[in-house]
């Protein structure tokens, strides 16, 4: 790739100020949080590890209702054995072309799946977990969304959770 034709960064800040701006939505508030969340160190090998995602990219299994557009801060579960191809995705923030050609590109269903089988992983949850991201209520987001994550994952007795943001 020559410089030329080289893209600059994305600039996500002015990008998601654009998209709400041009969706008649209020500007967007962004958080700020005062305190770092406390660390966790990983405890054990990744190989031994069970994985767990949690993915904002509005992905749900064929035959689950699609997401709405504004503040939904319902999930779905995704069995991690689902077929990548019986996924679909449905956002108001993002181009959904490339999600729609290939569902690993937010999704990487695939990719864990392999690294499982290649031993780099433990294994997987039984369940993904997904949203879509853009929820502007960021108050739904903390009380409601990520505590309901926080569960299913720890009922799920999962060591390490990749989240995958969109």
């Amino acid at each position: 790739m020559t410089t030329a034709n080289r893209q600059g960064p994305v600039r996500y800040i002015d990008r998601t100020r654009d998209q709400y701006a041009g969706l008649g939505y209020e500007p967007y508030g962004w958080a700020h949080i005062e305190e770092a969340p406390p660390f966790a160190p990983v405890t054990k090998p990744l190989s031994e590890s069970k994985i767990g995602v949690v993915a904002t990219g509005g992905i749900y299994a064929e035959g689950h209702t699609a997401f709405n557009y504004r503040d939904d801060v319902t999930y779905r579960a995704i069995p991690s054995d689902v077929e990548a191809a019986d996924l679909r995705a449905t956002h108001f923030a993002y181009d959904l072309t490339d999600a729609r050609k290939d569902i690993n590109c937010v999704f990487p269903i695939d990719t864990l799946k392999q690294l499982e089988a290649d031993g780099v992983i433990g294994s997987r949850a039984d369940n993904f977990y997904t949203c879509m991201g853009g929820i502007y209520s960021q108050r739904r987001v903390r009380e409601t969304l990520a505590p309901e994550f926080v569960q299913r994952c720890i009922a799920d007795e999962v060591d390490l959770v990749l989240l995958v943001p969109v």
